[in-house]
């Protein structure tokens, strides 16, 4: 917060070197503070790359693939669990089954007296199968997170270009235009509290679900906001514009006219971000946190996304902002469709068979004497 506001005020109103010097000596006093506590940290030796399983089971998979896949392969696919691995056992699923060809057990197979395979690259676990199922099932909803990031980010920067050229003054003071972001975190950090205090209990109580709705509902949630938030922007700028070319404010001019719009008609479209953020990526967060292997979470959160075009030139007014806005909301509608699609169809991790057999034993009755 202080950053969008006070930093920022430095920077526009004091001293553009000053306004960046001041960051510069905060990241330099937390990265000595970081450095000091080092030898607090908890520090995990390396156990060889997760990335090494994945290859081994695709490798295998393809070495056996003239194989028959086995009637009940939840008994019959070969197990084995390291002692030592931090990954909690997973049950078998149905899903991608020709992967389970790699934990097929034939006669040229051999197994080390601790129970491991000899040559992992000949033969794999139903442990390391079932990982790499996870992550193949995760690979379409982490696509669509992709989309979901190239739709929000343009809040992250066409707002405040936005604002440039709309009505800043709130009475003798200016607002900085980067500062009108802080909407949309003061919106997620209101929501977050809300949601997890009150409307979780609510939703806990009518759907008997520990969160109240699942994540993947949460980040469906948080993506038909942006899409909402999108639509908003597009309204928001076409009358912005239309204003900058009637009545735009008379005797200022930066990149082009002023528009007389006040820039708090910014607040809905940011405070819709906010809340899409709240969603999404919160959600995502736990998603890939449950949902991968305990191994690989490192990897989960890369992201990234952009978008360019002839529609946004220097001065908002020569351009059409509103287009390019209603062309990524569209880019969203078909984002969210494939998100119910991929949501649809994932099974969550630990929601297949038990390859462990459970023996009932029945109590001994009291031998009877004539």
């Amino acid at each position: 917060m202080l950053s969008l506001t006070v930093i920022v005020y430095v920077q526009s109103n004091v001293s553009w070197s000053l306004g960046f010097g001041i960051p510069a000596m905060l990241m330099l006093l937390s990265c000595a503070l970081f450095f000091m506590g080092a030898k607090l940290f908890v520090k995990v030796k390396a156990s060889g790359s997760p990335m090494t399983s994945v290859a081994q089971v695709i490798v295998v998979a393809f070495k056996k693939g003239q194989l028959k896949q086995p009637e009940q392969p939840w008994l019959s696919l070969f197990v084995y669990m390291p002692p030592n691995s931090i990954n909690s056992k997973l049950p078998y699923t149905h899903q991608f089954r020709c992967l389970d060809k790699a934990a097929i057990l034939t006669p040229e197979d051999q197994i080390n007296p601790d129970g491991s395979a000899a040559n992992p690259w000949r033969l794999c676990s139903m442990q390391q199968v079932e990982e790499m199922k996870c992550l193949v099932r995760l690979l379409p909803i982490w696509a669509a997170a992709l989309v979901y990031y190239v739709v929000i980010v343009q809040q992250h920067t066409y707002a405040t270009f936005q604002a440039l050229q709309s009505d800043r003054r709130l009475g003798n003071f200016e607002i900085p235009a980067a500062s009108y972001y802080v909407f949309l975190m003061l919106a997620m950090t209101i929501w977050i509290p809300i949601y997890d205090r009150l409307v979780v209990p609510f939703l806990q109580r009518r759907t008997g679900i520990e969160g109240g709705i699942t994540v993947l509902q949460r980040i469906g949630t948080g993506i038909f906001l942006s899409i909402i938030s999108m639509l908003v922007s597009a309204i928001v700028e076409e009358r912005r514009r239309s204003i900058a070319l009637t009545k735009p404010i008379p005797g200022i001019r930066t990149r082009g006219d002023i528009s007389s719009m006040s820039g708090f008609w910014l607040v809905p479209q940011l405070t819709l971000a906010g809340l899409a953020e709240a969603f999404t990526a919160i959600g995502q967060v736990e998603f890939y946190y449950k949902q991968f292997p305990e191994n690989m979470r490192s990897i989960a959160g890369i992201t990234e996304g952009g978008a360019t075009g002839n529609w946004l030139p220097d001065d908002l007014n020569k351009g059409r902002l509103d287009y390019f806005y209603y062309m990524i909301a569209a880019l969203g509608v078909v984002n969210f469709g494939y998100f119910l699609i991929c949501a649809s169809w994932y099974q969550y991790k630990g929601s297949g068979i038990d390859n462990t057999l459970e023996v009932e034993v029945m109590p001994k009755e009291p031998e009877k004497f004539a």
